[in-house]
C-alpha cells in the first residue's frame, strides 16, 4: 500500500488539494470553492470536509494517508498550528491544527501559504540548485519567503516575509495595511491594472494585459509597467540587502509576463546594486501548484520522510 499525505492550500476563493506520496508524486488532485461569502466558519467547515473527503478517497484508491499539511495566508503561529490573523479569510485565532487532527485522526501541520510555496520552489522548483532562495510571488498582493537549506524563515511571530508592506513610494497610493506607498499598493497585479485604469480611464483584463499593451507600444501601459518594474527593483534591493540570497524566484500572476517582466527587472535591479552581490533572477517553475506541494512537504517533514 502506498503512503500519502493530504495537502491543502487555502486561498481567498479556492482550496487546492492533493494526495502526495513521499517521493513527491501527486496521486490525486482536487479543487473546491472556499465558501468565503458565507464567513470564516464556513471556510473552516469546508477545509475539514475536504480533508476528510481526501482521506476517504485515499483509502478507496488503496492509498494510506499518514498526515496532513494545510497552508493558509495571513499570520500563522506554526508551532501551535493557529491562524492568528488572515484578513482575506476572516480568520482570528483559529486552531486549525487541532481541528484538523480531531476531524481526520492524523497528525497535521499548518503553515503559511507563501512560505510553503517558497519551500516547494526551493526544493523542487526554480531554486533547487541553491541554498539561499528568496521567493517573491506577485499576485493580488506581494509577499516573500526566505528559504535556507530547504527551510523557510517564519520570524518571531509568524509574520516574516511581508515585503509587500515596505514603503517604496512615500505618500503614494493607500495600502490595505494603512500605510501609503507600499510595494503592494504600487506593484501588485491588482495595482498595475488599477493604475492603468486610473491613467487612461480604460479597464483591462489584468496586469498581463497591461504588460502586453506595453510590449505593443502603448505609451500609458509602458509608463505603468516601468513604474512597476522600478518599484519592484527598489523593494527587491531591500530584500537583497537584508538577506543576501543566491537566487530570487519571481512567481505569481505578474511573473506570467515572463521576459517582459524579468528582463527589465534584472536591468533595474543591476542599476541599483552597489556593494551587494547580484542574485540570479528566475521565474517560478511550479505555478499555482507551489502552495499545495509546499503543504505536502510540511506534512512529509513532520513524518521524517525524505522529500
Amino acid at each position: 500500500m502506498t503512503d500519502v499525505v493530504i495537502a491543502l492550500d487555502v486561498g481567498g476563493t479556492v482550496v487546492k488539494c492533493a494526495l502526495v506520496s513521499p517521493d513527491g508524486t501527486v496521486q490525486h488532485t482536487e479543487r473546491h470553492a472556499t465558501g468565503r461569502d458565507r464567513g470564516p466558519d464556513a471556510i473552516v467547515a469546508t477545509i475539514l470536509d475536504v480533508a476528510e473527503g481526501l482521506a476517504a478517497t485515499a483509502h478507496k484508491d488503496g492509498l494510506r494517508p499518514r498526515a496532513a499539511g494545510l497552508v493558509v495566508p495571513g499570520v500563522i503561529d506554526e508551532a501551535t498550528g493557529t491562524a492568528v490573523w488572515a484578513a482575506n479569510l476572516g480568520f482570528r485565532d483559529v486552531p486549525l491544527k487541532a481541528l484538523l487532527e480531531k476531524r481526520i485522526g492524523l497528525p497535521a501541520m499548518v503553515g503559511h501559504d507563501v512560505r510553503a510555496g517558497g519551500i516547494a520552489e526551493a526544493r523542487l522548483g526554480a531554486g533547487r540548485e541553491y541554498r539561499y532562495v528568496f521567493v517573491l510571488p506577485i499576485g493580488t498582493g506581494i509577499a516573500a519567503a526566505l528559504v535556507v537549506d530547504g527551510v523557510a524563515y517564519a520570524g518571531a511571530h509568524g509574520a516574516a516575509g511581508e515585503i509587500g508592506h515596505i514603503v517604496v513610494r512615500p505618500g503614494g497610493p493607500p495600502c490595505g495595511c494603512g500605510q501609503f506607498g507600499c510595494l503592494e499598493a504600487v506593484a501588485s497585479a491588482a495595482a498595475v491594472a488599477r493604475r492603468y485604469a486610473e491613467r487612461t480611464g480604460a479597464t483591462t483584463e489584468g496586469a498581463d494585459r497591461v504588460a502586453a499593451l506595453a510590449t505593443a507600444g502603448d505609451p500609458d501601459a509602458a509608463a505603468v509597467w516601468q513604474e512597476t518594474v522600478d518599484a519592484l527593483a527598489d523593494g527587491l534591493l531591500t530584500g537583497i540587502s537584508m538577506f543576501d540570497p543566491e537566487v530570487v524566484v519571481v512567481g505569481g500572476g505578474l511573473a506570467e509576463a515572463g521576459d517582459a517582466l524579468l528582463v527589465p527587472l534584472r536591468t533595474a535591479l543591476r542599476a541599483r546594486i552597489t556593494f551587494h552581490r547580484e542574485p540570479v533572477l528566475r521565474k517560478a517553475a511550479l505555478g499555482d501548484a507551489a502552495g499545495c506541494l509546499g503543504a505536502a512537504l510540511l506534512a512529509l517533514d513532520s513524518l521524517g520522510e525524505p522529500s
